[in-house]
């Protein structure tokens, strides 16, 4: 099994807040393809990166899991990048983690 993990930001770059909706096509999409989802979406977690010429940026993320037997690596990508041009970001982070249903 695969935990696939997607981090999607509150906020574009402007710092206009995504509506509602958006996410909640991001979720009822994740959970036809998969079978189920887990959107930890009540408390949002604060991601902090360095951008190499402006200091330490900062987003607040939402973020969706969903479990899959095996890693589709270039599904994966294709929607990764569909993601990043809804969500006006250059990229949006994807990771993927082996785990074991017990």
């Amino acid at each position: 099994m695969v935990l696939i993990q997607l981090f999607l930001p509150l906020r574009d770059n402007a710092g206009v807040p995504f509506p509602p909706t958006m996410f909640a096509a991001v979720r009822a999409g994740l959970a036809d393809a998969f079978g189920g989802v887990t959107a930890y979406q009540r408390a949002p977690a604060t991601g902090l990166w360095e951008d190499g010429s402006n200091g330490i940026q900062r987003d607040d993320l939402l973020l969706f899991e969903v479990m899959a037997p095996t890693l589709d690596r270039t599904w994966w990508k294709s929607y990764s990048a569909a993601l990043a041009d809804r969500f006006r970001q250059q990229e949006v982070l994807v990771r993927a983690l082996p785990c074991e249903w017990l």
